[in-house]
């Protein structure tokens, strides 16, 4: 870093002393240009003078007020403008004290709003040029009356320009700190979202697959001694329930891996096109379960589908755990207008031990797959015994982004 550079951070570190220079050398100024007088006898000359102790005085004065005209600019002004004004009606020949007042009605415009520059600055522009034009010792039409004017103008006008720069850049800043703000929000209300997805989804695959091992697992120690085929078939099933559990987890595990880990499974995420599949798996586990579609031909987007699949496996997952040995389900999927409604229907009169809401995350997860689509999901009871679950999911959905797919 340069000397030059160290002391420009200096100043700006210490505004005080930045100012006690700026008001050195706005004095050094003023005693210069009171030592000049142009003549005008034979065109513009210029000749030395001395000038005046009391011009000296508010000089001085009027650089020392400098000092302060960060804390206090519209006292400082007060101060330099009431000295501009004494050297004006007084001076002859007439020192530049008005250069304090230009840089403390500079200070003004730069630190306050624009109406209270065009009060402060008309105000200290009409009563020195006023003062210097019709008490002033010089003609009116003199130039350094018009000077006067001229000055006071452009410390009002560079002042508000400077603070209409701040305000800009300001401005500027405020809107990407914002910005910035909006995607880190935005990128934990992703990363939020998408973990309590896989939690959903890990939920559903667990629950669906471990209730069917348990169950057949039950049948093969029940009849392994009597029934050994009936055993080894409930075993297969234990092992059919298991393989296909630990695909889909890994499936699921594999969104979490990082762009240089190895390549994930690509198989699709299960829909309602593999219904009759799950179906399927629930009554080689001893559950009656019947499927009605009203369907035919509605192409659902993939989140629809998947939602439409996990809601149908978590509530036979339900309807095995808690509904009862006797239960049977009914599993229907119509198309209502723009919706296609997903019910589940049980009528067990609930297993012994279980608790009346089904316990777990299941339809809390449930819930929350609707919500995301835009539906709406009802579960309760069933008049006269069972349980009912009814999801209402869009066919089109609306991303975060408003488009419609």
């Amino acid at each position: 870093m340069s000397t030059l550079e160290r002391a420009r951070c200096s100043l700006t570190a210490h505004p005080l002393a930045a100012d006690a220079v700026l008001a050195t050398g706005v004095l050094v100024c003023m005693v210069a240009g009171s030592f000049a007088v142009p003549r005008r006898d034979h065109g513009v000359t210029w000749d030395l003078r001395a000038p005046a102790v009391l011009s000296l005085v508010l000089m001085l004065a009027g650089a020392a007020a400098l000092v302060l005209r960060r804390r206090t600019p519209r006292t400082v002004l007060a101060v330099t403008g009431t000295f501009s004004l004494v050297e004006c009606v007084t001076g002859d020949p007439r020192a530049p004290v008005a250069m304090s007042a230009v840089v403390a009605l500079y200070t003004v415009a730069a630190t306050t709003d624009r109406a209270t520059t065009w009060r402060l600055g008309l105000l200290t522009m009409t009563v020195l040029t006023a003062a210097a034009m019709l008490a002033g010792p010089l003609p009116w039409y003199a130039q350094e009356n018009l000077g006067v004017l001229a000055w006071t103008g452009i410390g009002a006008t560079a002042g508000d320009a400077v603070r209409s720069r701040r305000a800009v850049v300001q401005a500027i800043r405020d809107r990407a700190e914002r910005a910035e703000r909006t995607r880190e929000e935005e990128a934990r209300r992703r990363v939020a979202e998408e973990r309590l997805r896989i939690a959903r989804d890990l939920h559903d695959v667990v629950a669906h697959h471990i209730a069917l091992v348990n169950v057949q697992a039950g049948v093969a120690a029940h009849v392994m001694d009597k029934r050994p085929d009936q055993a080894k078939e409930a075993l297969a099933h234990v092992r059919e329930a298991s393989r296909s559990a630990l695909n889909e987890l890994r499936a699921t595990v594999g969104l979490l891996r990082q762009s240089g880990d190895p390549e994930a499974p690509t198989e699709p995420a299960p829909g309602l096109s593999r219904l009759e599949e799950l179906a399927d798996t629930f009554r080689s586990a001893g559950l009656p379960v019947a499927v009605a579609r009203a369907d035919q031909g509605t192409e659902l987007p993939a989140a629809v589908d998947l939602a439409a699949y996990r809601i149908v496996q978590e509530a036979l997952t339900n309807v095995q755990k808690h509904a009862g040995p006797d239960a049977e389900a009914e599993v229907s999927v119509v198309r209502v207008g723009p919706n296609v409604e997903v019910t589940v229907l049980d009528d067990g009169s609930g297993a012994p031990g279980a608790p009346a809401d089904g316990g777990g995350h299941g339809l809390l997860g449930m819930r929350e797959r609707v919500t995301a689509l835009g539906g709406t999901l009802t579960t309760g009871p069933r008049y006269g015994g069972g349980f009912r679950v009814h999801a209402i999911l869009p066919v089109k959905t609306t991303t975060a982004q408003g488009e419609t797919v």
